[in-house]
């Protein structure tokens, strides 16, 4: 047969025409027969057609064949079971876990915390976070439909969406875990495990715990269980699942985890390692040296030498530099800060010191019992407050936030040594191409080291700059409600007063009035005190520092030559921790940085920077042309007391006329020997030389209450002249009246 006739020549067994496959079916019959009855014997007789057909396109299975069948069903059918079981198992100990994690952070927590001396922090950790994420985790996981067809892969989608938050708890957990053991064992030294074995007794009897570290490592056995069930339940699927791509991810997700957790663990404990502070001796130190150390810190210094050199290249990091100088700049100003608080707690105590409203006066009513009623107030009660609220408030958390900057500081210095190690150790790969195993560890100490500093200090700045400026803020809140306090005592005693309903004019005018009348009086009363009180004594100096002082004016000349105010701490790179009275020499006004507030001095000994306001302008005295004093008796007093008198010295000549200004003392000054003169507030002096026998204009030889003597040239005021009279002390400048 020709391949054209396959088309030409119909089937025997196929119709060639609808109407003969179809039964004829005459009008009178259709008449007869009702709609229904004639619609279903149509249908039966096509379904019949239709059967015959299928039956020709797909012949019916044998016996045999069908056998087969079955047993491939039953076969699929015996696999649901064991995927099924993993997923309850998985979701059964993930359901019993979270019952031990509330049953120990709530029950056992609560009842240890009451227990004296125990570091709850330091045993739970961060336990309430880890029961929050693994109830978030559970329920997502119970929410998951069994009998939904992609069950398998609504899991992985679970643990995929929570790997973060799991790794973020957890690597907490596990690395605290340690501490948490090691708190255990001292604790059963102590003899406290005993309560905490009553504890555990009273609030889980049916798990028979010895000790509490039988709950406390089940956190740290469940995250490393995940990767475990998940390849349960991926064995039981075929590899062309649907699920399977899927649960392998979650698989790797989960291992990734782990591993991830295992190195954050291990740069803690080299973190931890490296920040403890140790304050040694120097017989300590020596003693660990040994000739390995001597041969790494050689090894540093070469390597440190050819970097300066330019001999081989420097390991540079914008990213880490960034960070290390926000740090370093944060931990300045809290530095700073505690210093110039330090000082301001010791101003107020000298002032609270002074109590002069306790002097007994023999006045019982008037504007001096006023006062000393407003002066106790607020010093038995107003400024008592303020100093415990500085301290509590201001002062330990500033202390505190010094003392966790110290951890991070050590670290930055270690990651420095580390890192010529590294560099080293990079420099010997490349060269031989072998490196042992100490020297592998060195180089993965470093990448922990500057992998923390890299992950952890981006938060510790931002967590220290927040922390500075709530202090600050802190500060300012005391300081406003300490101004609020001193005015509402103040209100209340002005309204005692009976000027209280007087203008503010009116009573600015009576103020000013009442100084200037009783301005004399009180010049009068220094003046005879000053008569009364012997000179000051000469402070002899030790040949030692008399010869350090020669040899500072010989190099650089009396001008230079400067004394400390008060003790001064070195804070920062180049700083000298001073002595009060110490005698230094200036050699620069300012610092590499422009700064006029450092200069650069030198001791005599050692050359650095101090504060420009702790110093001021030394007098020499000279040996050679020395002032001389006579002691004579005083005829005029009956007691032992003796007041000394300076040899008249050749003075320049003064005009008769009387000049437009005279001078007086701005400041208090006090004589440190007898060629210097002792000065007060207002109290007129008659200058005599304007400059020192050396030249120098910073000091002057003045006459005051017929005493001779130099006192510094910044401390004298020229002020108009007034009628002897009519002078008044000086006073201060009034506020603007108000009407």
């Amino acid at each position: 047969m020709a391949d054209s006739d396959i088309y030409d020549t119909p089937f025997a067994s196929v119709p060639t025409k609808m109407q003969d496959v179809l039964p004829t079916v005459t009008i009178s019959e259709v008449d007869d027969a009702s709609p229904a009855e004639a619609n279903a014997g149509l249908y039966e007789t096509t379904l019949e057609v239709l059967g015959k057909d299928l039956n020709i396109v797909f012949p019916p299975k044998t016996a045999q064949e069908k056998e087969s069948i079955y047993e491939e069903v039953g076969t699929l059918r015996k696999s649901n079971p064991t995927q099924q079981q993993a997923v309850e198992e998985l979701i059964k100990t993930e359901k019993s876990y979270l019952q031990t994690l509330l049953l120990l952070a709530s029950d056992i927590q609560d009842r240890v915390k009451q227990i004296h001396g125990i570091d709850v922090e330091g045993l739970f950790s961060n336990l309430n976070e880890v029961l929050q994420v693994s109830r978030a985790f559970l329920k997502e996981l119970e929410g998951v439909d069994s009998e939904q067809p992609n069950q398998l892969l609504q899991i992985s989608q679970v643990f995929l969406e929570f790997t973060e938050d799991l790794e973020n708890v957890y690597k907490v957990y596990c690395a605290n875990y340690e501490k948490a053991v090691l708190l255990l064992e001292s604790y059963k030294k102590q003899g406290v495990d005993q309560e905490i074995l009553h504890i555990l007794q009273l609030t889980a009897p049916h798990f028979n715990a010895q000790n509490l570290s039988f709950f406390l490592v089940m956190p740290v056995q469940r995250i490393m269980r995940y990767p475990l069930l998940l390849k349960h339940i991926l064995g039981t699927l075929p590899s062309n699942d649907i699920a399977y791509s899927s649960l392998q991810r979650a698989l790797a997700a989960m291992e990734e985890l782990n591993c991830n957790i295992n190195e954050f663990k291990r740069c803690k404990e080299v973190a931890t390692k490296y920040t403890k502070v140790e304050d040694l001796s120097l017989m300590e130190r020596l003693s660990r040296l040994n000739k390995h150390t001597i041969s790494k810190k050689t090894m540093r210094l070469s390597q440190r030498l050819k970097q300066e050199a330019g001999l081989v290249p420097r390991t540079e990091s914008k990213e880490f530099d960034v960070l290390v100088e926000k740090f370093q700049d944060l931990t300045s100003q809290v530095t700073h800060l505690k210093e110039n608080l330090t000082t301001y707690l010791k101003n107020l105590e000298v002032f609270l010191i002074v109590t002069p409203h306790t002097c007994e006066l023999d006045i019982t009513d008037g504007p001096v019992q006023q006062y000393r009623c407003f002066a106790e107030s607020l010093h038995q009660i107003t400024f008592l407050e303020f100093r415990r609220r500085l301290e509590r408030v201001v002062f330990q958390p500033l202390c505190s936030l010094e003392k966790s900057l110290t951890g991070p500081q050590q670290l930055i210095k270690k990651r420095l040594v580390k890192l010529l190690d590294y560099e080293q150790l990079q420099e010997k790969k490349r060269e031989s191409g072998i490196v042992t195993y100490e020297d592998e560890t060195a180089m993965s100490t470093y990448r922990a080291i500057d992998s923390m500093l890299l992950a952890e200090l981006p938060s510790v700045n931002e967590v220290a700059h927040k922390w500075l400026g709530q202090i600050l803020r802190a500060f300012v809140t005391l300081q406003r409600d300490l101004a609020k306090q001193v005015l509402q005592v103040a209100g209340d005693q002005l309204s005692k007063s009976p000027h209280s309903h007087v203008p503010t004019s009116a009573f600015w005018k009576l103020t000013e009035d009442a100084l200037h009348q009783f301005g004399p009086q009180l010049s009068e009363f220094c003046k005879n005190f000053e008569q009364v009180l012997p000179s000051p004594s000469v402070q002899l100096l030790s040949p030692t520092t008399k010869q350090q002082i020669m040899s500072l004016v010989k190099k650089y000349g009396p001008d230079k030559v400067y004394q400390v105010t008060g003790n001064i701490s070195g804070s920062r790179d180049m700083d000298l921790t001073l002595q009060k009275g110490q005698v230094v020499a200036l050699l620069h006004d300012t610092d590499t940085k422009g700064n006029r507030n450092r200069w650069l001095v030198d001791t005599g000994g050692s050359r650095g920077y101090v504060q420009q306001g702790k110093l001021q302008p030394y007098h020499l005295v000279h040996d050679q042309t020395p002032l001389q004093q006579s002691a004579t008796p005083d005829n005029d007093t009956e007691n032992h007391q003796h007041s000394y008198t300076m040899q008249e010295i050749p003075t320049a000549e003064v005009p008769s006329a009387r000049p437009p200004f005279h001078m007086v003392a701005a400041y208090a000054f006090s004589a440190r020997s007898s060629q210097e003169v002792s000065l007060q507030p207002g109290q007129l002096v008659r200058v005599l030389e304007a400059q020192d026998k050396m030249g120098s204009r910073q000091w002057s030889l003045v006459e005051v209450n017929g005493q001779r003597g130099y006192v510094p040239s910044s401390f004298l005021m020229a002020v108009p002249l007034q009628n002897p009279s009519t002078w008044a002390a000086p006073g201060w400048t009034f506020p603007p009246q108000q009407t």
